[in-house]
Order: C-alpha cells, then structure tokens, then sequence
C-alpha cells in the first residue's frame, strides 16, 4: 500500500507540475472517451461440481474521462495522462448474465511521433490504480493487486485544439479476484480475472 501511495502522490504532483507549464501555453489539455473492454477469464465452480467452469468475458462499452499535458521533444512528443475509467464486460454462468465492473485510476506516459500530416502514432505504458469492482450477483473480494501496470499504444489525428485518437489498451499480467454467490441456489465460487484488454475511442481538447 505504501508504494501505491507513493505511485499516486508522484503522479498528482507531476501532472500537477504540467498544469502550472501549461499555463504559460504548452499542451495541457482534457480528454474524454468511449471504451469497448473485455477483462480475462472466469473460472467458477457450481455447488459439488468436480470440475471448474472457465467463461471468457463478453465485451460491453464504458467510458473514461480526464487531463493530459503534451511536451513537444524535437521530433517526437512526451504525453503523460491522468483518467478515470470505467469499464464493463460480463459472463455467463448458470444460465444468467452478470456483468462486471471496474473503476480505476489510469497514468500512462505516452511516447509518439508525427508520421505525415495531422497523423501520428504512440505508445508507452500505463499504471494503474483499481478503484473499485463489482461483479452482478456475487460478493466480490479486493483484486489480488490494487496496482498494475499495462501498455497502450495508437494512433491519432490532431486538428486544431482538438485531437482525436483511438487505441488498445492490455493488462500485463493477471490480477484475480475472488467471488461468491448471493442468493444463488446452488452456490457458484471462484474468481476472475480483472486485467484489461480494450479499444478506446477519445476527443481531446487543448486549453
């Protein structure tokens, strides 16, 4: 927990270090957009059942939303971000349909460059914070790890103020967690696996 909160500090005072450059014109900025996610595997047991049930997760939409600030280095650019995402996906088991949700906090450090035009192209890992999950009709333990990190990478067009991007975003390693039935007759248990594997769509706008 002491390292997640030294993550968490580092990252509000760099990002608020950006904010105070930006006020002098560089590229700080808000962002907002669409995710499409699928988290990993599910794997339940239902009442005495000898063996596991292993569902992967159907994709569902959810969103994001947060600031950016853009460092022009030569050719290439610097662009560290802080997010609040929400994501969704769901499972099937025992003939019904539970989503799961996730909140977190997202920090990726970006890394692109200009390829022709308004089109350039980037990548670079992302920390991550989980903030909260809930899986429909189940009582749902902590993730394994409350901090993570993944990689994105993309490509987008600016126009203007406004930018315009789409890329991928994938967890590096598995992040469990463990669940049990409410209500449910027979009992179903087990865990899944919470790490991100999504498409985002997002608008930025430069202040």
């Amino acid at each position: 927990m002491k390292l997640q909160k030294r993550v968490l500090v580092f990252a509000a005072t760099l990002l608020t270090g950006f904010a105070a450059m930006s006020q002098a014109g560089s590229g700080f900025g808000i962002k907002a957009g669409f995710n499409y996610n699928q988290n990993g595997d599910l794997i339940a047991g239902v009442g005495d059942a000898a063996e596991d049930i292993i569902q992967g997760s159907d994709g569902k939409v959810g969103y994001q939303i947060g600031v950016f600030y853009k460092r022009k280095l030569a050719k290439i650019y610097l662009r560290p971000e802080l997010i609040y995402t929400k994501t969704a996906s769901s499972y099937e088991l025992n003939g019904a349909t539970n989503t799961y949700d996730i909140s977190k906090l997202d920090l990726p450090v970006l890394l692109g460059v200009k390829v022709v035009g308004p089109l350039h192209v980037f990548a670079g890992p992302a920390f991550q914070y989980l903030l909260e999950n809930d899986l429909e009709n189940f009582s749902i333990n902590e993730a394994e790890n409350d901090f993570t990190v993944g990689l994105h990478l993309g490509a987008g067009v600016n126009l203007g103020k406004l930018g315009f991007d789409v890329r991928y975003e994938r967890g590096f390693s598995q992040n469990e967690a463990n669940f049990v039935s409410d209500n449910i007759t027979p009992e179903i248990n087990g865990r899944v696996d919470s790490r991100p594997s999504q498409v985002i769509l997002a608008v930025s706008l430069k202040l």
